[in-house]
């Protein structure tokens, strides 16, 4: 373990880069009634992880659960650095099978084969890392704004809340 960033030497720099930025825009605790996931901590909801005191979750423990939970189990690594650490950071907050399919569907605009299976398989590793970097980004931009205003759209005027916030999440 290295003691100058208390996390262990397993975490690749792929992953430390993607999860400050998952960390700092899922901020600390919270618990908004109009959260489906409930309270939460550094994105880490009490929904989804029954019998765990998310109010006293540290930020290494919630790292621990990303790389683990997330980072590892849908395969971001496969990704390129930014299409993984952008499509983890939404990940977090729209749902894996949703921010894959945004990324897939990225990857068809950039002229790439791929299935919108919302699964980072091997044919949606390789077709992302042969897609133009920059163009690969923009269009993922694109996608997540797109699946945000139609959530916003299918919750009516209760969806416009949150719609701002998830915008500048999805293009920033």
């Amino acid at each position: 373990m290295d003691p100058s960033i208390g996390v262990p030497d397993a975490y690749s720099p792929e992953f430390l880069t993607a999860v400050e930025c998952v960390l700092a825009n899922e901020g600390g605790y919270s618990s908004n009634p109009d959260d489906p996931g409930g309270a939460t901590n550094f994105g880490i909801s009490a929904r989804s992880h029954p019998g765990l005191d998310v109010a006293a979750l540290s930020r290494d423990a919630a790292m621990e659960i990303y790389w683990r939970e997330w980072w590892l189990r849908f395969g971001f690594a496969r990704l390129p650095a930014a299409a993984a650490a952008k499509t983890f950071d939404l990940a977090v907050n729209m749902g894996a099978g949703n921010a894959i399919e945004c990324l897939q569907r990225a990857i068809r605009a950039c002229g790439r084969p791929v299935t919108e299976d919302g699964v980072i398989g091997a044919a949606t590793a390789a077709e992302a890392g042969r897609a133009d970097p920059a163009a690969l980004m923009a269009a993922l931009r694109s996608e997540l704004a797109a699946h945000y205003r139609l959530v916003a759209a299918s919750q009516g005027t209760s969806g416009n809340r949150f719609l701002k916030g998830w915008l500048t999440r999805a293009y920033s």
